[in-house]
């Protein structure tokens, strides 16, 4: 970490609008003239719309993931985690990954520490569920879901064998419509390979408190989704959720009760709770309350944004509606961070700051290999588009929007290579505990028993 009398703009977190912001700072700010510091327990941002193409092997996970110092040279990135604000001296406590918290200063505070899985304390949830949000767990769920085909082929347990081979998904939102498509077109082609399975003993099913999935996308294309899905052999309960997984049985409020051994939860996200400790104003939801201008209200020296921020709608607004917010996905994520670069550059400054406001341009989803469903906005016309036509306005959008061309082109590249190779059905489990190998070969063998003299044996006896 670099001491420096220039200001200092701290960057709470390196996600999609930590990262962008960064840069736009970075790139709009002359010689000399602030540092910027970027705080984040991972050294990468993560491009989340591409983790359930990870699950399922179609990109390679290095290839969904940013490494910030290499983005960001010009920036001082520090990995691990702002645990306290103190505004009134303007000094931020940070948490390293090894070693003691210290104090960092700063002059302009900008806040993008996204969101995490919203949970219930639903029995067994914590133990037995996998999540959505990080590269680790799409990597995790592959493995987990390719090692569960591996068992079912290998065991003549019929209720191991049964439990194996149901996966559970809760949320019918964009993150479990689209993993439940990409991981059941997986597990479909791997089942080619296997002796003792069949898609036919798979069972997949999809849960949602809501009485549709796909919101994002309209109700009718919603629609359409379920009944593709449902085409393709998933059960999909609406208007209904888990009471309870403990190790691994599944009660639904529906009166439905499964064993599974995969039980993926992507209910829903809400603000990162660390929040609440940095005495900022907050929403009802735990969002910061921001102005229109991405500042946080009641500051002149505090931005934030993305999935932590409650921003309003202005477009939403002007229509007619006081309580329009903007909703948490990358669309709006990406063209906030670029308005907050330039209004902490200009608030730096003492210039005007720029209101943000944008138009929803619509909504894309891939529901596996060539499906998939679009809303396209153009002005006041929606067009909808679904099956394969869609999935490739779901590919070309999202890889358009993957930071960097260094990524881009990788991407692209997985998809180039895909269309003329077979996908991986390879599970590498044994990633998650690597050491475990060396540890059995290189602990020390038990000292052997040693024979007593008979004399001894007498005595002892």
């Amino acid at each position: 970490m670099s001491t420096t009398e220039r200001p200092r703009i701290l960057v709470v977190g390196g996600g999609y609008v930590g990262l962008y912001a960064a840069r736009r700072i970075l790139k709009k700010m002359r010689y000399g003239e602030a540092t910027v510091t970027v705080v984040d327990p991972r050294s990468y941002m993560t491009y989340q719309p591409f983790l359930p193409e990870a699950a399922a092997g179609s990109i390679s996970p290095r290839h969904v993931v940013v490494p910030l110092r290499r983005v960001l040279p010009k920036a001082e990135v520090l990995t691990g985690r702002v645990t306290t604000i103190d505004q009134d001296r303007k000094v931020a406590t940070v948490a390293p990954l090894v070693g003691e918290a210290y104090e960092l200063p700063f002059d302009y505070l900008v806040i993008a520490m996204g969101a995490v899985s919203r949970t219930f304390p639903i029995p067994g949830l914590a133990e037995q569920g996998i999540g959505m949000k990080g590269v680790e767990e799409a990597i995790g769920l592959r493995n987990h879901v390719l090692e569960q085909l591996d068992k079912a082929d290998s065991t003549t347990d019929e209720d191991v064998r049964r439990k194996a081979l149901t996966f559970v998904f809760v949320g019918g939102g964009f993150a479990g419509a689209e993993t439940i498509g990409e991981v059941e077109d997986m597990a479909r082609d791997a089942a080619k390979y296997y002796t003792n399975v069949k898609r036919e003993d798979m069972r997949f099913i999809l849960v949602d408190a809501a009485d549709k999935i796909l919101p994002e996308v309209g109700p009718k294309l919603g629609a359409y989704g379920k009944e593709h899905l449902e085409s393709r052999g998933v059960e999909i309960y609406l208007s209904t959720s888990m009471d309870s997984c403990v190790d691994g049985h599944v009660v639904l409020k529906n009166g439905l009760e499964v064993d599974s051994s995969t039980i993926v939860w992507t209910a829903g996200v809400k603000p990162n709770p660390a929040l609440a400790r940095f005495g900022l104003p907050l929403g009802p939801r735990g969002h910061v309350d921001t102005s229109e201008k991405l500042q946080v209200q009641g500051t002149d020296y505090i931005w934030a944004a993305g999935d932590n921020a409650q921003v309003p709608d202005m477009i939403g607004r002007r229509a007619g509606n006081p309580n329009a917010w903007c909703p948490p996905n990358a669309q709006h994520a990406l063209r906030q961070a670029k308005v907050l670069g330039d209004n902490v550059i200009s608030g730096m400054r003492g210039f005007p700051q720029k209101e943000y406001s944008h138009a929803n341009k619509g909504a894309v989803a891939g529901l596996g290999l060539h499906k998939g469903v679009a809303m396209i906005v153009m002005g006041k016309v929606k067009i909808k588009l679904k099956g394969r036509l869609a999935w490739y306005m779901h590919r070309g959008y999202h890889g358009m929007a993957m930071p960097t061309w260094n990524r881009k082109i990788r991407v692209f590249a997985d998809w180039t290579l895909a269309m003329f190779l077979k996908r991986e059905v390879v599970s590498l489990g044994a990633m998650e505990t690597p050491r475990e190998e060396f540890y059995e070969a290189a602990k020390p063998a038990p000292a052997p028993a040693v024979a007593k003299p008979e004399g001894e044996k007498a005595k002892a006896s």
